[in-house]
């Protein structure tokens, strides 16, 4: 791959996605476009790069850009925030909203599993039922979105996360596959969507999941998408980023709860621990490992 090919590329990508690949990706990009070039029965990355120039918005450049993206998704990744979710988020909620009524948004939610634990959580909570919860999940891939509107998981994917007492309550077995109960699958549904474009059409929620997706942007658009998420939220609302992500220093939009990583606001305060509030509620117990109640698939 010559330079102007990765340039155009990469550019082409950036544009379509957030997604920033400095020049140390050209491996990547060659070996995940290579396959592209060869299902569109063109040469190689040569052929790829005219045929992207002479449309750069068909589906040629739609596949070029999926590939590009990670779908890296696994049950309860992290535990910190569904944790925070379970102990400071949902109980601020649940005694805030008179109307009863919460939304969430899985921002790049891949094949589902984190807005499916989240359903989980929710379901098993005493304190929310009868309240109505609409789950949203959106993704830049067509593919896994329809893998997460399916709810069909390997077992190794089932392996990563979920503790084994949910698989037994929510899970079927279809062969070598697990299939989620069709009670949750019913709370979330799922829609195409890019961060890169205006997301007022999603409407409002009460709380964002947007976890492991601004550390593929650069500042700028970071800013762009955290400001825009600001304005889909209430005064409470709140926003959960990934480990290695934060706000500090790209925008006032929102600001870290104090002693809780990943967790930011509009007005922190609001979810700060006080004695005797929902939000000092002890913190879930340890979950048992799926791995020592299975054996893995070769």
């Amino acid at each position: 791959m010559t330079p102007e090919e990765f340039e155009f590329l990469s550019d082409l990508v950036r544009k379509r996605s957030g997604l920033v690949l400095s020049s140390d990706k050209t491996y990547l990009l060659e070996s995940r476009l290579t396959p592209i070039a060869r299902k569109a029965e063109l040469g190689g990355i040569p052929e790829l790069v005219k045929a992207l120039r002479a449309d750069a918005n068909g589906s040629l450049a739609a596949d070029v850009t999926e590939a590009m993206t990670t779908n890296e998704s696994f049950f309860f990744r992290d535990k910190t925030p569904f944790d925070l979710f379970t102990n400071t988020v949902l109980p601020h909620m649940l005694a805030n909203r008179p109307q009863r009524k919460v939304r969430i948004w899985s921002a790049a939610a891949s094949t589902g599993q984190e807005i499916y634990s989240l359903a989980m959580l929710i379901n098993d909570c005493a304190a929310a039922r009868g309240w109505n919860f609409e789950l949203l999940g959106t993704d830049l891939s067509r593919e896994v979105l329809e893998r997460a509107r399916e709810g069909m998981y390997t077992q190794f994917e089932v392996q990563r996360g979920l503790p084994i007492q949910l698989l037994m309550k929510y899970f079927k077995q279809i062969g070598e596959s697990w299939q989620i109960d069709s009670k949750i699958r019913s709370m979330a549904t799922f829609k195409e969507n890019n961060l890169l474009e205006p997301l007022t059409a999603l409407g409002k929620f009460d709380i964002i999941f947007c976890r492991n997706v601004l550390i593929y942007f650069d500042q700028p658009t970071k800013k762009m998408v955290l400001e825009r998420m600001a304005d889909m939220l209430p005064e409470d609302g709140c926003v959960l980023l990934g480990a290695a992500e934060t706000v500090v220093g790209i925008t006032d939009a929102f600001k870290p709860v104090p002693g809780s990583r990943g967790l930011y606001a509009r007005n922190p305060e609001v979810y700060t621990a006080k004695a005797g509030s929902p939000a000092a509620t002890p913190a879930a117990p340890a979950r048992q490992p799926l791995s020592a109640g299975l054996s893995k698939t070769a």
